[in-house]
């Protein structure tokens, strides 16, 4: 049967590069020899480096999931008249002429595996010297991030919420790579997060403070927690849709310049208004005598305050009223939408044969 790699991972078959890479780090950690004095922790480190090596590697894990182990060795053919170990598979495979070469791995091996991934040639001793207490997990202790944190709106580097995302467990790539001479260094990926805002505060403008966490690693593949607000100052009249970008708040590590921070403004809904462009429509119901004979309805604004408004015409189902200049400022041209008032003329079920014959004298 060969062994299975990603039960020695601990991930699924359809694991992600940034899975598979998250698992080694974590379990790498654990089973490193120079740490763990376990009988049976140096095998179990170099078998751990060998999955690793095979299944973050394309190519070699699309041959390993058709033919497994042994098609590996065999050079990828699944059968047939294998070559032994450290035969090419490139051609089997059909990779465009590539080859790698397949070869049990060594205590040597699994060394040169960890230091690759984690960036540096002892990066295992910079990163757990004496008096440094480990966590299995394979992520250093974070200090606590209290201290007012309901005052703000917390945004980790990463998916979800109020969590920093470590770029070196996720697999991001650049991670631990030294930036090849005379290149310009890249740029992690933007990171979106939506800015949810209610029409009274994008009518008026506001200011939101937004407290992030990202990750600091240096050169050791040492990582500290950073926790900083972002002050976004809301303009009146800012749409769905509009970005606020802060440059290089992402995670930050060597060899790569951090990403843009991005804030995407987002309307929530409203229990009174409906926003369309710049117009703010409300809706108002009456019954059918306040629609025939007339009436007075106070109208409420995003503001704050009610505009009266005396109805002395009848009022037809499909009926709108505007009034100029109270709707949503513009944000680009300094004026304002309307705020546009609409009927809702509620009509009685049924009616009494007196109030028959009463419409009819008068209608």
């Amino acid at each position: 049967m060969g062994k299975d790699y990603y039960k020695i991972l601990g991930v699924s078959r359809d694991a992600s590069e940034s899975d598979i890479k998250k698992a080694y780090r974590k379990m790498a950690l654990k089973f490193h020899p120079d740490k763990n004095k376990d009988p049976g922790a140096e095998d179990k480190f170099k078998e751990i480096s060998e999955a690793y090596e095979v299944l973050s590697d394309s190519d070699k894990r699309a041959v390993y999931d058709k033919y497994g182990e042994e098609g590996l060795k065999a050079g990828g053919g699944g059968g047939g008249s294998p070559s032994g170990p450290g035969a090419d598979f490139g051609s089997a495979f059909g990779n465009g002429g590539r080859t790698f070469t397949f070869t049990s791995f060594g205590g040597d091996d699994a060394r040169a595996t960890f230091s690759r991934v984690f960036g540096t040639d002892n990066p295992f001793a910079s990163l757990f010297g004496d008096g440094f207490d480990m966590d299995t997990s394979g992520s250093p202790p974070r200090g606590s991030m209290n201290g007012g944190a309901s005052q703000f709106q917390s945004f980790g580097m990463g998916p979800g919420l109020g969590g920093a995302f470590h770029p070196a467990a996720s697999g991001m790539p650049g991670y631990g790579q030294r930036q090849r001479q005379g290149s310009p260094p890249a740029q992690d990926s933007t990171v979106t997060r939506n800015l949810p805002l209610t029409l009274e505060e994008l009518a008026t403008g506001c200011t939101k403070k937004m407290k992030i966490s990202k990750t600091i690693t240096n050169e050791s593949g040492q990582e500290r927690v950073e926790d900083k607000i972002l002050t976004v100052d809301v303009k009146p009249g800012w749409k769905a849709g509009t970005k606020i970008t802060f440059p290089k708040e992402g995670n930050q590590r060597p060899g790569v310049v951090p990403a843009d921070v991005v804030f995407v403004v987002q309307e929530r809904s409203h229990t009174s208004f409906k926003r369309e462009g710049n117009d703010i429509h409300y809706t108002t119901k009456l019954m059918l005598k306040e629609a025939l004979l007339g009436c007075t309805v106070n109208v409420p604004t995003l503001e704050g305050r009610s505009l009266r408004m005396t109805l002395e015409n009848p009022v037809s189902p499909s009926y709108v009223h505007r009034v100029p200049n109270r709707g949503m400022p513009n944000s680009k041209t300094g004026g304002r939408g309307d705020l546009v008032v609409n009927f809702d003329v509620q009509f009685p079920n049924h009616l009494q044969a007196e109030q028959k014959a009463a419409l009819q004298r008068v209608l």
